[in-house]
């Protein structure tokens, strides 16, 4: 442990928890005092051992040979290194612009000790876990100074800088059991904070807590998913991750062939018959009525398959609320003109199947690996794909097509844009539903509070099987009425699809920093689809769709007394004290994130922490597809309704 007033206050809370902590620094007096104060912490947890479960090392962390006799020493007292935390920064003690001298002891040393120092116990800290074949964390301490400019010290912010991107260049040293991260809180009562001046702290939310950072630091500990990750720390927005999905879109590039190295996809041995012409269904009609809007065509099969394309015979797809919308055009730009144009279009959002063909340039994909899509055109015998769209799966299974479109909304919108973490409180709207019956499961498996509506008994055993901590029967007890009593402080992370009233309750329910998910809309499409006057639609007209379709944040800020709408675009927001956000979510801009995300779900499934729950009725060949739609509108569904679309094969891959 480098220490400092952040490394003190990580010191302890390591001591608290019974670790063996060394801690190192330049001065003697403070390092001691903090050795002293996580050694009566350990004396809980350790006694009679022969040895001090906390030590102080005098180090200066600019001389390489200091470095290595404090790690040295370490290792020789308590025989590992699991966890190192790199806290040691010091400000530029002259302005940048009024420095006369060589900057030996001005903006060199500052860099020399807030960057150089970092790099050089990282990789002390490296060599040692790779040379003990042993699993460790490493966690170095930037700044939110160095993911945006501060101008008063542009040396600290350009040597932090360089904390933040070379520890996010350090990812891939998780495949050898080690994660290093970077922990970048805003301002910190430090000494170095509190020569800020004070008018611009308060305008930045103020101080973050030091037990702030602190849960931060363990959160980085803990969670095993995070390696190379930048925790970013505000008052004004609470802990999230950077950059945004967006931003790490704009640069992260996977080719085809190392998306395609998932441990899901291998071939199987089955009978693939390739016919003249398939069924498939079409959109042929602008409504929200899906039976009127679709009807059941046959196309021809045409052969060979075009380059880089594959052909995927579908066994089965997924129905989703999000049909309607589609059916009704919703999801095509421009008015109403413009979409009727491209009429007919193909139906259906998911499926899973087995390829049948390939063409021309695909290497990496053979005849009989399962595999997914989750492009138009599910509801169909066949479907002609560009190979970069195809998902290998373990096997096609309804279990898979659940962990698709539903599955990976709920694990990508809770990450990225719920910012989940561990000791919140997650509110999860039509719970029992496809996507629904993820997010309380993932909320609980990341060490939160759940409380979840749904209608019916049927439906509330469900999720008390999942680990509900909460569960709201609305057609028993009145929602609003609940949760002022039940949880009159609100919920860090409200998970919402119901739209409407609920959107309504869910926005006076949300906590202070509190995060609200729109992933859907069901109330509206359910009035407009059957005309129940049950649902009332949002008083936010076109809002929820318009961040919805761009996966945008819109930042409700009391700035100077009054209420002002704010989208998250630039950095005027970095001036303005939040109270909560609201996130769109649209899982197709989310694209780059899916294989990982599936890829990490099926392990959850396939290892038994993950429990899928399929609707129990039936739907089988395409004509049955509108029933399926329509009994999934009708509030009865319980769990992912899939559509099996050849029967008879799903019989002959149950063999096998």
């Amino acid at each position: 442990m480098i220490c400092g007033r952040v490394g003190r206050a990580l010191s302890l809370a390591l001591g608290q928890k019974g670790v063996f902590v060394t801690v190192v620094d330049f001065s003697e007096e403070k390092g001691k005092e903090a050795a002293s104060l996580v050694e009566k912490e350990n004396a809980k947890f350790h006694s009679n051992l022969g040895f001090p479960s906390a030590m102080f090392i005098r180090c200066d962390v600019t001389k390489t040979r200091d470095i290595t006799a404090a790690f040295d020493k370490h290792v020789a007292t308590y025989g590992g290194l699991d966890i190192c935390i790199n806290c040691a920064g010091i400000g530029n003690p002259i302005p940048f612009h009024k420095d006369q001298t060589d900057g030996a002891r001005s903006w060199r040393l500052t860099l020399d000790v807030d960057l150089t120092a970092v790099i050089d116990c990282t990789r002390t800290a490296i060599k040692i876990m790779k040379a003990r074949k042993k699993p460790g964390v490493i966690i170095n301490l930037g700044s939110a100074s160095g993911l945006y400019p501060m101008y008063v010290d542009p040396i600290y912010s350009c040597s932090k800088g360089g904390v933040v991107l070379f520890t996010r260049s350090l990812a891939p040293y998780k495949r050898q059991g080690i994660r290093i991260n970077v922990l970048c809180p805003e301002f910190v009562q430090t000494e170095m904070g509190l020569k800020v001046q004070p008018g611009f702290v308060d305008l930045m939310g103020g101080f973050v807590p030091m037990e702030m950072v602190v849960k931060g630091a363990f959160e980085l500990i803990s969670d095993e998913s995070k390696a190379g990750s930048c925790l970013w720390i505000t008052n004004r927005r609470g802990m999230e991750y950077w950059p945004s999905p967006a931003e790490e879109a704009k640069y992260l590039v996977k080719s085809s062939s190392s998306r395609r190295r998932s441990s899901l996809g291998a071939p199987l041995n089955v009978n693939l018959q390739l016919p003249q012409s398939f069924e498939k269904i079409v959109v042929h009609t602008l409504t929200h009525n899906f039976r009127n809007a679709t009807r059941t065509v046959r196309a021809p099969l045409r052969l060979p398959i075009k380059p880089n394309h594959i052909l995927l015979k579908i066994i089965y797809a997924g129905v989703n609320a999000s049909d309607v919308n589609f059916s009704s055009g919703r999801y095509f730009s421009g008015n109403t003109k413009d979409v009727s144009s491209r009429l007919p279009f193909d139906a259906g959002f998911e499926a899973v199947g087995l390829i049948a063909a390939v063409g021309d340039g695909v290497n990496d994909l053979k005849v009989g690996t399962p595999a997914a899509i989750m492009t138009f055109g599910g509801y169909a015998e066949f479907a002609m794909i560009p190979s970069k769209h195809i998902i290998p799966v373990a096997r096609p299974d309804p279990e898979v097509i659940a962990l698709l479109t539903s599955g990976l909304t709920a694990s990508i919108a809770l990450e990225k844009a719920g910012q989940m973490t561990s000791g919140e409180t997650v509110f999860v709207t039509a719970a029992a539903g496809g996507t629904g019956q993820f997010a309380v499961q993932l909320a609980k498996l990341a060490g939160n509070t759940v409380v979840a509506t749904c209608g019916g008994q049927q439906k509330a055993q469900l999720l008390k099987q999942l680990g509900v901590d909460r569960t709201i029967d609305y057609k028993s007890e009145d929602i609003k009425t609940v949760l002022k009593k039940e949880f009159p402080k609100g919920f860090d992370i409200i998970y919402e699809s119901v739209g409407g009233d609920m959107f309504n309750l869910c926005l006076n329910a949300l906590a202070v920093y509190g995060r609200l998910i729109v992933i859907g809309m069901i109330s509206q499409v359910i009035y407009e689809y059957q005309g129940e006057q049950g649902w009332q639609p949002s008083n936010y007209t076109g809002l929820c769709e318009k961040i919805l379709a761009k996966s945008q944040t819109v930042r409700w800020s009391n700035v100077s007394g009054y209420l002002s709408w704010v989208y998250w675009d630039t950095y005027a927001e970095l001036f303005q004290v939040v109270d909560v956000f609201q996130a769109g979510f649209f899982l197709v801009q989310y694209g780059h994130l899916w294989q990982q995300h599936l890829d990490k779900l099926y392990h959850l499934f396939s290892t038994g922490k993950l429990k899928v729950s399929i609707d129990p009725k039936r739907f089988n060949g395409l004509n049955s597809v509108a029933d399926a739609v329509e009994h999934l509108h009708s509030g009865k569904s319980v769990g992912k309704v899939v559509v099996c679309i050849d029967p008879a094969f799903s019989q002959q891959m149950a063999k096998l």
